[in-house]
């Protein structure tokens, strides 16, 4: 068993480079199953999810090449199978996404019921409300969906009732091969989706209007194999730079979009933090005492859920009073215990408030990473601890986080990965 030990108190300083989107990458890999000839993907982060759906798509009868590193070409000329096993889903809930262009190009997709992290209710009934909707013929039984289109899909009008991430991509690939022209109304507006949509596109998919409120995807017969650079991940990079605000360190973060992260940017200008902002990197630092501030977490260009943890962690250190309020997912708030346990004061009031008095004199002890950004989370707090904090269930940050480890100490932190014995 691997564990994290992380001792606090050292600043962190000097220049860190974000990896690929792990939210972006997965759907785009999935998608290339809709390419007939080779894609080549540049940008994609070692992470354990991407090997995930890496070995879906095998499974599926694609020929991947990952010799080079951070680059991908993948093979999908013969999609062989139209089945993805429980072993692979059940450790991911991104796999679901090849059911989509799965159910376009072959007519027929058999896939798990998703797992991935216990951080609340995440219903798949999005996605096959519009899998219905664009003619497809849906069963559930045994813990296995069932998708059939024996004679293609048509395209339709599709109203979500909640800009579901995955939904949206889902039903976008699905619509690429469809006879005619979907109308997506309500999706969600994540530069994830741009990204995926940019990725299309370039196989000749015809999607216009990702990134706002209605996309219209125009069904084509065929299409070929892409290239594509997978955009920065605004997660990672933000939290790298609640990692500086925390230590009161002084950073630069490269390979960020700018753009994608104003909700973040804006909550630490309003604790405090500097922010400089150039094309491709942002410099943070943080001279100063950080003040309380209130989070509400928002589907994109809100406040994103994935940053909530990390951003509470920074709370227990602020001066005066901070509040989150999450109204994304109902189970986010499992790193409050063992942010508790390190000293922190945090009262929550049902699954989606929580009080946040500070600062705080966090001490080191031993806690888990209850789920990847709870880990993240574990991480940040053990930077400033007293002490020693090792972090356990190391298998949810490697979800997420491409080498976590060598990027803070390359930055001055104080943190090892170290095997033990259970």
């Amino acid at each position: 068993m691997e564990k994290l030990i992380v001792r606090g108190g050292n600043r962190l300083i000097g220049t860190v480079k974000t990896s690929g989107a792990k939210n972006a990458v997965l759907p785009i890999i999935a998608a290339s199953i809709l390419g007939e000839t080779p894609s080549h993907l540049d940008e994609i982060p070692k992470l354990e999810d991407v090997r995930t759906i890496c070995g879906v798509l095998k499974y599926l009868g694609v020929k991947i090449d990952d010799s080079k590193e951070h680059e991908l070409t993948l093979d999908t000329s013969r999609i062989s199978a139209y089945e993805a096993p429980y072993e692979l889903v059940r450790t991911m809930r991104a796999s679901f996404v090849v059911l989509g262009p799965l159910l376009a190009r072959k007519g027929h997709a058999r896939i798990s019921q998703p797992g991935g992290c216990a951080i609340g209710s995440r219903p798949i009934d999005l996605h096959l409300k519009g899998f219905e909707a664009l003619g497809a013929k849906i069963s559930q039984d045994h813990g296995f969906v069932d998708a059939y289109a024996p004679n293609g899909l048509k395209g339709a009008d599709i109203y979500l009732d909640f800009p579901s991430v995955g939904a949206t991509e889902n039903i976008m690939m699905a619509a690429c091969l469809a006879d005619g022209t979907t109308t997506l109304e309500n999706p969600a507006e994540e530069p994830e989706i741009v990204d995926l949509a940019n990725y299309l596109n370039q196989m000749g998919a015809r999607v216009r209007g990702a990134g706002t409120d209605i996309i219209r995807i125009e069904g084509v017969k065929h299409m070929r194999g892409g290239e594509h650079t997978v955009i920065p991940d605004r997660i990672e990079a933000g939290t790298y730079m609640i990692a500086t605000a925390m230590t009161h360190g002084d950073v630069i973060i490269e390979n960020v979009l700018v753009e994608h992260q104003k909700p973040l940017l804006a909550k630490l200008r309003e604790a405090g933090v500097l922010i400089e902002e150039d094309i491709d990197r942002i410099h943070v630092a943080c001279p100063g005492e950080l003040k309380g501030i209130h989070v509400k977490t928002l589907p994109y260009p809100g406040f994103p859920t994935d940053m909530q943890a990390q951003i509470m962690a920074m709370m227990t250190i602020c001066n005066g009073r901070s509040s989150v309020m999450e109204t994304v997912f109902e189970n986010r708030f499992m790193h409050v215990v063992e942010l508790n346990r390190m000293g922190a004061n945090i009262v929550t009031s049902g699954a989606r408030g929580a009080l946040i008095e500070g600062p705080a004199h966090l001490t080191g002890c031993e806690v888990n990473a209850t789920d990847l950004r709870a880990g993240a989370a574990m991480i940040l707090a053990g930077l400033v601890a007293e002490g020693q904090t090792i972090i356990g269930n190391l298998h949810h940050i490697d979800r997420g986080y491409e080498d976590i480890v060598g990027k803070l100490q390359a930055l001055g932190a104080d943190i090892q990965r170290i095997n033990v014995k259970e």
